[in-house]
């Protein structure tokens, strides 16, 4: 396979200052809005949830977040197979548009059918995310891209930090209907920064045929099982449609594995997916990463539900309180995230990695117990949210160090389908563990404090399994060892 390339060896080069330029600061706020805009768009939808689930009386509200998740996840190989041959920005501005008319159907739903279609358009853009970070190493110059990419992790806290007072004020005052325009809002300028700000990526693909057979098999499979998961407490978890729809997805996988290791130009390429230090991070970082910011669900349904005594153990709590109590862990994020960036120049990233683990098991840990009042969630979040920081660093770090510049969007894509499916499985394990012992009431699931105490026992465990994944990792390149492709000069 060839590449059209621009790229740094791994030569001795004098220490230069993190500094970025105008021109450079500026791709870097177009790439942070843009690699936050599904976790802005899914705090807003997370917080309009409850609001959602009341209004068109459903119990099936899991969807409402789950529906996006399932197209992003079929969509995924495509996406960044063509923006490997036909460049990142290009593919990014695409998919920014149909997110766009996505958001847009959503905020019009006049039913909730309606609405989750209007949520399934938007998941085509779910691969944002994955191709800002694979574009951020192409533009910058090597002394920046550690930095750069610890900021757009950290934005994730900035987000958690400005997001929950805005979408506060938008639901309080607008209801969800405010928020799902917002959505569209927040879309539709990211659009415009791609388009007025990010340089194309030098870094090319052959151009070949699309091998369509090979992501049929992968995203069909995928899907199949994330839906499968999601039918579970409807469907009872030994009945013979779970069986049906996991061995099928399980069938398609193994018939796409055959597929990729007998076509020219293969979707995901087995030799990359079989090195030990790609599969290995793929893996810890997507499940570290997955329990992470899937805690931020629980959050949202304890602290938004109502509190009713015998049905309910919701806090009760506006939009607003919520975002006030919750700011001190956001602002922790975003400076623990941008100091785990420059750390990640000359400490093992494996190492941060482990760390961020370790906090976010422990932090959540605690919220199984302290989330009965505002002192309680905020000290629960003064230790979860330094573990969220690092994780939210160092998962693009160490796909960068994983892989060269050529691979970078592939690996990127591959970590987020696998992330994507992992955070699936755990929201939907979430609302069953949830749900047990709960109450439904004019169409509408509450739940009892220790359906709320398993939710966050859920998601420490699947932050401490992510962290004993780490030890399989072997050793990395240190981001300063890594090899960079840039567009943008120093």
């Amino acid at each position: 396979m060839s590449q059209n390339q621009v790229s740094v060896e791994d030569t001795a080069e004098p220490p230069v200052k993190a500094r970025f330029g105008v021109r450079h600061t500026l791709i870097l706020l177009a790439l942070v809005w843009t690699a936050q805009v599904l976790p802005i768009v899914s705090l807003l939808a997370g917080n309009a949830q409850a609001a959602i689930a009341i209004h068109f009386r459903t119990t099936q509200i899991a969807w409402f977040s789950l529906m996006g998740v399932l197209i992003g996840t079929f969509v995924m190989p495509f996406v960044v197979k063509a923006a490997g041959m036909y460049g990142k920005r290009r593919v990014m501005v695409v998919i920014s548009v149909l997110g766009l008319v996505g958001d847009v159907v959503t905020a019009l739903a006049p039913n909730y059918p309606t609405l989750l279609v209007g949520r399934a358009i938007a998941g085509l853009y779910v691969p944002i995310a994955a191709l800002s970070y694979s574009i951020a190493r192409d533009v910058f110059p090597r002394h920046l891209v550690g930095p750069a990419s610890g900021l757009m992790g950290g934005g994730l806290g900035l987000v958690g930090l400005a997001g929950p007072f805005l979408s506060g004020w938008i639901i309080d005052g607008y209801g969800f209907r405010g928020a799902l325009w917002f959505m569209a809002i927040v879309t539709l300028c990211s659009l415009i920064l791609l388009i007025a700000v990010v340089p194309e990526s030098p870094v090319r693909e052959e151009r070949a045929r699309m091998d369509w057979l090979g992501g049929v098999l992968l995203g069909g499979g995928l899907t199949a099982i994330v839906y499968a998961v999601g039918q579970g407490a409807e469907w009872g978890w030994t009945s013979g449609k779970i069986i049906m729809y996991i061995g099928a997805g399980v069938l398609a996988l193994i018939a796409f594995l055959i597929v990729e290791d007998r076509v020219a130009n293969p979707l995901f390429p087995l030799s990359m997916l079989a090195r030990r230090r790609v599969w290995t991070v793929l893996l810890a970082t997507a499940v570290v990463a997955a329990g992470a910011y899937s805690v931020g669900t629980v959050m949202q349904l304890l602290a938004l539900m109502p509190n009713i005594p015998g049905m309910s153990a919701g806090l009760g709590w506006s939009a607003t309180k919520n975002a006030v109590v919750t700011s001190p862990m956001s602002i922790l994020i975003i400076v623990v995230a941008v100091a785990a960036g420059v750390l990640a120049r000359r400490v093992d990233a494996r190492i941060l990695l482990g760390a961020g683990a370790a906090f976010a098991t422990v932090g959540f840990a605690l919220g199984s117990q302290l989330h009965h009042s505002a002192s309680e969630i905020v000290t629960m979040g003064l230790v979860a949210g330094v573990g969220t920081g690092i994780t939210a660093a160092i998962v693009p770090i160490m796909i960068i160090a994983a892989v060269p510049p050529e691979e970078q969007a592939l690996a990127n894509g591959a970590q987020s389908m696998v992330q994507g499916v992992v955070q699936a499985v755990v929201l939907q394990l979430t609302f069953v563990v949830m749900a047990k012992g709960g109450t439904v009431a004019k169409g509408t699931q509450f739940y009892t404090d220790s359906g709320f105490a398993r939710g966050f026992w859920l998601m420490a465990g699947c932050v401490a399994v992510g962290g004993l994944l780490v030890l399989l990792i072997p050793k990395v390149k240190r981001l300063d060892e890594a090899q960079v492709g840039q567009a943008a000069t120093s």
